[in-house]
């Protein structure tokens, strides 16, 4: 049977992880470990395959949001290190602790909890020190103590620390202060840690951003995440390049029906768009039922290395463009890539929908299947649609 059955795709090109990990590497203190960031499954890219290539590459270790997510990659043979950087419930311990998998903490009451069960082995922690983030983690030298105190303790192991910082994507004057005042911040925190915890934990603080920016002032390992994938994590960064990035994503399409309408003819919903003259119409069967969302009615797509405006509304399935000629059904449809010396690039999606880079690949969802490409050649068609069936 074959792996697919419709003309719409997207393409990873593992070599561009594989060479982002290495670009990150040269920049990095040797001491300074990659963990590779694959939650959300992958930023939209596939956590297995983006999980076994990053380890390849060079990477020593995996981050997840996610309990399920860490689950999934041992239960498919990733055995490197795993850390949930998200919550967990404390009953849930039990099981990360039988498949070795790192959870986050900072809830005394949580602490207790995991602490009164039975557990098969330690289990392995990292508490979170919230220094500006505002999410989730202790924000105090007292909440600190408070977890201390309990510890250590034969069903737990303290493995780490870690902070998130919220503007070390930013290079003007506020946001590189606030960058500067969460890492004071965690500084004076770590100095009286070690005060108090005579033992080595594992350290690391930099995300994507932070980890390009400021290499020299990284700890034990750093979290790539979106720059893994060849994506700045914002305009500020992309500006700089503080090192060069291969975008991983495309999407493809091919047109399914062309013709020529007449002047003032209409077209989709809600007759958004009438033509101004004779023109050429091709239909692209991708819709928001893919995560190509309404939004990106106007934007353009690439016919023969030329961009073609989108016109009337997206469809579920399906949307128009309006051709400069006729074209042949069968046509390729380059939605996100190059083609020739033009490209739809996932910044230009991000800035017509005012959003961030990240949004866009995770948009696009397992209704479409995704090629994995290395050298040149498909290594791999996954497509859950089928494996579901």
């Amino acid at each position: 049977m074959k792996p697919y059955h419709r003309d719409t795709w997207v393409e990873i090109e593992l070599d561009a992880i594989a060479e982002n990990i290495k670009n990150l590497q040269r920049r990095l203190n040797d001491e300074t470990d990659i963990f590779a960031v694959v939650k959300a499954d992958a930023y939209g890219h596939g956590d297995l395959q983006i999980a076994r290539e990053a380890l390849r590459a060079g990477a020593t270790g995996i981050d997840v949001a996610l309990l399920d997510e860490a689950l999934r990659l041992r239960r498919n043979g990733i055995q490197a290190p795993i850390h949930v950087m998200g919550w967990i419930r404390p009953e849930d311990a039990p099981l990360a602790a039988d498949h070795d998998i790192s959870v986050t903490f900072f809830h005394k009451e949580w602490l207790e909890t995991v602490q009164s069960l039975s557990l098969s082995k330690p289990l392995k922690l990292h508490m979170k020190w919230d220094t500006g983030m505002g999410r989730i983690g202790i924000r105090t030298i007292e909440e600190m103590q408070a977890l201390l105190e309990l510890l250590p303790h034969e069903n737990v192991m303290l493995e780490g620390i870690f902070t998130h910082f919220a503007t070390a994507d930013e290079v003007e004057a506020e946001g590189e202060a606030y960058y500067q005042a969460q890492e004071q911040r965690f500084n004076e925190m770590l100095d009286y840690f070690r005060t108090q915890w005579p033992e080595e934990v594992h350290i690391h603080t930099g995300n994507s951003a932070a980890s390009m920016r400021f290499p020299e002032k990284m700890h034990d390992s750093v979290r790539f995440g979106i720059s893994m994938y060849g994506l700045y994590p914002s305009p500020d960064v992309r500006a700089q390049q503080p090192i060069e990035l291969h975008p991983a994503f495309s999407l493809q399409s091919r047109l399914v029906h062309v013709k020529k309408i007449n002047p003032g003819e209409a077209l989709s919903y809600g007759i958004t768009y009438r033509a101004g003259g004779e023109e050429w119409i091709g239909t692209v069967p991708v819709g928001y039922g893919d995560g190509w969302i309404r939004k990106l009615q106007g934007m353009h797509v690439l016919v023969d290395g030329k961009p073609m405006e989108i016109v009337g509304r997206i469809c579920m399935d399906q949307f128009m463009i309006r051709l400069d000629q006729e074209y042949a059904v069968g046509e390729k449809v380059t939605l996100i890539g190059s083609q020739g010396d033009e490209c739809v690039s996932i910044d230009d999606l991000a800035e017509h929908l005012d959003t961030i880079t990240y949004e866009i690949p995770c948009m696009i969802n397992q209704r479409v299947p995704r090629k994995y490409v290395k050298d040149g050649k498909i290594l791999e068609v996954h497509n859950p649609l089928l494996e579901k069936s």
